[in-house]
């Protein structure tokens, strides 16, 4: 996997490996910071039977809960959309991408200025947004997402869990734990270190190069059936290699068990002078993508003005691609603060650099960021036709999706409102974002009781049980909880108080 520069705070990684340790009994896996650092069984064995493909799932879901509920975590529904979007047209690319276990897979991103991707079991890969701002074309990008999904693809994860013991992957947790922490604090570092030491764990660390090497090759076949440029891996990847060699991390140098070696890369160089040559254009999302989460990055007044200078010099100096990018990020900053005629002026811009350019493919997320304008000028009426028509044409795009629902609730549509995400609600049962919108749907409309329901799936699909038990009292008491209501809180009351006990069961153990 991609190797981290350095570490730009803990609450990820601790939080994850923290989450992973208490929640199962069966051997685990650590830190996504750490995750390049773990070894790899024998290829050809059986040793992944001891994890089968529906345990490997779910482990990854309950490391993506702990994961969304880090701040550290983009939950931006545009940013979610292109990701996924090209995501899944990479693992479109040949057919048998997804592996054997042919999982749904799920792409993401964090907010963390280093260069690093990560592959979870189970089909979630993450990436940093300083990866992607990092990458100079989606082919480049395409390189670093096609090596994670061939991690995925050959359960490198779930064969490497599978071959551990319980007690020796806690040694192994001890000094990938300290490895993070001394970033932050050299005491506790050590300390967490001093707690997991052994020969045995630090020899299980050195392992992990053959699975890089084999996701390299997978990678570079998903790119070249992508009809991406399979230099863009070369190209990427040396540019990384010469990042990590600037480094001055105090990461302990056995635990750096995935370097970018002279020699993978020139096995990488060989393979694409076999490889026809492709010259590919990006899509004008790709420039959206990066200033958007140029912004989000560092989501603050000072960082809202550090960015507009320099999209300002990419509106003076830069491509086309990069002024449209740059026009889309000031127009964000112009909307975080509040000044809808720049906001609105901008668009108007940018728009018609668009309809100059007919050739261009329709952009989801600068559709996606004229119903936000609507949205802030107070045109609900507008909103809702926008955002109708946009998931008329994008109709994968769960970002629209929700911007329709806050458009409908903008101008008053509550039934419609609400009626459209119960509808959501049984199509997409684990987002939270869905439970929470139509928890705000029904207190428009002084629904109690369906508010606090609302809620209480919100905080459960999130994690958090107790708050989700608290939710469901408060909806029991609720003056205008109709019998039907009582009977689906007592209910879902027992299934949540199980599933507390499960977890509290697990963390004694």
């Amino acid at each position: 996997m991609v190797k981290p520069i350095r570490s730009s705070g803990l609450s990820l990684g601790l939080r994850l490996l923290t989450a992973v340790i208490v929640t199962f009994s069966a051997p685990v896996l650590l830190a996504p910071a750490a995750i390049h650092a773990q070894a790899l069984p024998d290829l050809g064995g059986g040793d992944s039977a001891e994890l089968s493909p529906l345990q490997e799932r779910k482990l990854g879901e309950d490391i993506m809960n702990s994961i969304r509920r880090d701040p550290a975590y983009m939950s931006d529904l545009p940013t979610l959309d292109y990701l996924n979007q090209f995501g899944n047209s990479l693992l479109a690319a040949i057919p048998d991408a997804r592996g054997e276990t042919d999982y749904d897979f799920f792409f993401f991103a964090v907010r963390d200025p280093t260069l690093n991707a990560f592959a979870l079991p189970g089909g979630f890969i993450g990436a940093n947004s300083g990866l992607v701002l990092a990458a100079q074309s989606e082919s480049e990008l395409a390189s670093v997402m096609a090596h994670e999904i061939g991690h995925v693809s050959q359960r490198h994860i779930a064969r490497m869990i599978g071959n551990q013991k319980q007690d020796s992957l806690l040694p192994i947790a001890g000094l990938l734990l300290g490895a993070l922490a001394m970033r932050a604090s050299p005491d506790l570092g050590m300390a967490a270190m001093m707690g997991g030491t052994g020969v045995a764990a630090q020899r299980r660390l050195s392992f992990g190069r053959d699975a890089e090497r084999e996701a390299d090759r997978i990678g570079l076949n998903i790119l070249n059936g992508g009809g991406f440029e399979a230099t863009g891996m070369v190209n990427f990847f040396g540019r990384l290699q010469n990042a990590s060699r600037n480094r001055s991390d105090n990461m302990p140098s056995w635990l750096r068990t995935h370097p970018l070696t002279t020699e993978r890369i020139a096995d990488i160089e060989a393979r694409v002078r076999d490889m026809p040559y492709r010259q590919r254009v990006d899509s004008l999302d790709f420039s959206l993508v990066k200033a958007r989460l140029r912004v989000l990055q560092d989501d603050t007044p000072r960082g809202w003005r550090d960015v507009s200078v320099l999209f300002g010099e990419q509106i003076k100096h830069g491509t086309r691609a990069q002024v449209l990018g740059a026009r889309y990020g000031m127009l964000m900053v112009a909307l975080r603060q509040r000044d809808v005629a720049q906001a609105r002026a901008l668009m108007e811009e940018m728009r018609a650099e668009v309809e100059r350019k007919p050739s261009l493919v329709p952009s989801v997320l600068l559709h996606s960021l004229e119903v936000d304008v609507a949205l802030a000028n107070g045109q609900a009426p507008q909103a809702v036709a926008l955002a109708a028509d946009g998931r008329n044409r994008f109709p994968l795009s769960r970002g629209l999706s929700m911007q329709y629902a806050e458009a409908l609730l903008a101008a008053g549509r509550l039934q419609e409102a609400t009626s459209f995400l119960r509808d959501q609600a049984q199509i997409y049962r684990q987002d939270a974002g869905i439970q929470k919108a139509l928890a705000r749907a029904y207190a428009e409309q002084n629904k109690q009781a369906l508010q606090h329901m609302a809620l209480a799936e919100y905080y459960a699909i999130s994690g958090a049980v107790p708050a989700a038990l608290e939710q469901l009292r408060i909806a029991r008491a609720a003056p205008d909880a109709a019998f039907h209501d009582l009977a689906i809180i007592d209910a879902r009351e027992r299934e949540l108080q199980a599933s507390w006990r499960d977890i509290m069961s697990q963390r004694k153990k």
